[in-house]
């Protein structure tokens, strides 16, 4: 058990690469991670010395002799959990159910200590991936893994197609496949000035080689405007969380999109899911989104804003939050 939690801990407490000393949690770790890694570390200090993490205190009602209980009870979820939590999401369920019968503010509490998310804020997939093409798909896109930096926003996404995908491949540029053969050359003979000047080529046509378990893949761009959902803008209440919460979901993971045609920034339009999960379920239930009425009536996009609603999570906190077409018709007319 120990050797399981110093590995996680380990993973998870790197010294942080930001400069952003502001988000550190009380463990001195980033805000993103505190709350797995700082789990896994104390219940590993726990099961070593029989203490509680100090501070916990100010955090929560009960006695230090119940808080022991609870991080017996703590450790031995963690033991049998199959995986072990890795996500935020997954640590607060975890809490949650194995303090289940506890007194509400010592939950809370708990979770607040770890900046962990409340159970009113938590949220499981309900539909998962469609068995069968829908209606209206013109065609499907396999990604390869998506980087953090790709997601510009709570509804947007930059990925990468393989070009040896037999879609991709049949819509190949000879110029591109040209320009990556005599790049591959040109840094086989360490003439990295011209493999550079080949590389931009390939980039202006929209291509780039992108390094997948340390082999370059030559792939296709695309940008992809997530269907039936607008999230708020960067520079609206709950922008940047409606950004990190899409970036939390398919960071390093491989996404299957569904492109349903084309916006007027000639972006895709499509349906996501990573994992099975449907990326727009997520981010309408998390409040972190709304249904985009105008361009989709799906009933099930509706009712899960409306669950949100009720709930009063995220943007919904606010009784009556600016919708961002309106926020964008504002900017352009200059109010």
């Amino acid at each position: 058990m120990g050797n399981v939690l110093r590995s996680l801990y380990k993973q998870c407490c790197q010294s942080p690469t930001s400069t952003d000393t502001g988000s550190l949690g009380h463990h001195g770790v980033s805000a993103q991670t505190v709350g797995v890694s700082a789990l896994a570390q104390d219940l590993l200090h726990f099961e070593v010395t029989s203490q509680v993490p100090e501070g916990l205190s100010k955090h929560v009602v009960s006695s230090q002799k119940a808080q022991a209980n609870w991080y017996n009870k703590l450790l031995q979820a963690w033991k049998e959990a199959k995986p072990q939590p890795k996500t935020p999401e997954e640590a607060a369920q975890l809490i949650i159910q194995t303090l289940k019968r506890h007194q509400k503010a010592d939950v809370n509490g708990l979770l607040e200590f770890y900046g962990l998310p409340h159970p009113h804020t938590l949220v499981e997939p309900s539909t998962g991936a469609p068995s069968s093409m829908p209606d209206g798909v013109k065609f499907e896109l396999h990604t390869l893994p998506v980087d953090e930096k790709a997601v510009s926003d709570g509804d947007t996404i930059t990925v990468y197609v393989s070009a040896a995908d037999p879609r991709e491949s049949s819509l190949l540029p000879r110029e591109v496949q040209v320009a990556a053969t005599q790049r591959s050359k040109a840094r086989a003979q360490k003439d990295y000035a011209k493999a550079d000047a080949l590389h931009k080529k390939i980039i202006d046509l929209n291509y780039r080689m992108i390094n997948v378990q340390n082999e370059e893949v030559l792939a296709r761009k695309y940008r992809i405007r997530l269907r039936g959902i607008d999230a708020p803008e960067s520079a609206m209440p709950y922008g940047k969380q409606a950004k990190e919460e899409l970036a939390k979901l398919v960071q390093g993971k491989c996404l299957w999109v569904l492109v349903y045609g084309e916006d007027l920034y000639s972006r895709c339009v499509g349906d996501v899911y990573c994992n099975g999960i449907f990326a727009q379920e997520m981010m309408l239930k998390k409040g972190l989104a709304w249904h985009y009425t105008a361009y989709d009536h799906r009933t099930e996009l509706a009712n899960w804003e409306k669950a949100a609603r009720a709930k009063r999570v995220g943007l919904w906190a606010s009784a009556n939050p600016e919708e961002p077409w309106n926020w964008r018709k504002n900017r352009r007319q200059g109010r």
